[in-house]
């Protein structure tokens, strides 16, 4: 993903008017570690395309802006979200601080399902949940009506999965990542699931009910 150069004058339009949240590279030429946050930067754009719009504004060259944002010393990121600003970062930072700076503005995944979302769901029959943990923990506890479909076998076994009864099988493991993983395998496939949004620790976290044994 390119990252576009914004000026005083496309300034409203790129940035306050756009329907994605914007991170602002606001650097000059003659700023080394301008330079070296570049392809930082860069790597952002290109795993965030389509999620955020990454914009570079020379502050020499487009003073109304750096005075708006009162730039002292650069680089400075700028995080604009729905016309405001939600968030900044100065220096040369890695690129861990820049994700952690836009995740809250990410647009959601389709798939993923908050534990209150999952509860609400469960307490009207609506939804299964699909544990995707080894057996053993499973056993040991587990949210309330799930199945057990160890991750190693998950896709072998989609048949499994299809909403043939009209409930949407919901994944989760110990954390978000594997059962999203897995799930975004699956809606790829043509499965239609969705994953719990930190998987069974933020549920247990939660105080939501758990089921224990076998």
């Amino acid at each position: 993903m390119a990252i576009l150069d914004v000026t005083d004058a496309t300034f409203e339009k790129e940035v306050l008017q756009s329907p994605l949240p914007v991170l602002i590279d606001l650097h000059a030429d003659w700023c080394a570690p301008c330079k070296q946050l570049k392809p930082i930067v860069a790597q952002v754009a290109e795993e965030l395309a389509g999620k955020i719009r990454v914009v570079a504004i020379d502050v020499d060259h487009n003073p109304r802006i750096a005075e708006s944002f009162r730039v002292q010393s650069i680089p400075m990121l700028v995080l604009v979200y729905e016309g405001a600003v939600a968030g900044h970062l100065m220096g040369l930072v890695e690129k861990k601080a820049i994700l952690d700076l836009v995740k809250p503005v990410l647009p959601k995944s389709v798939a993923e399902m908050a534990p209150k979302e999952l509860a609400q769901l469960l307490a009207t029959h609506r939804v299964v949940p699909v544990d995707v943990r080894e057996a053993g923990a499973f056993n040991r506890y587990r949210i309330p009506h799930a199945q057990n479909i160890p991750a190693d076998v998950l896709v072998t076994r989609a048949s499994e999965l299809a909403p043939t009864d009209g409930r949407v099988r919901v994944l989760y493991g110990r954390s978000t990542d594997e059962a999203k993983s897995l799930a975004e395998t699956l809606r790829t496939n043509g499965v239609d699931v969705a994953f719990l949004q930190g998987g069974f620790l933020h549920w247990e976290a939660d105080g939501f009910e758990i089921e224990r044994g076998n």
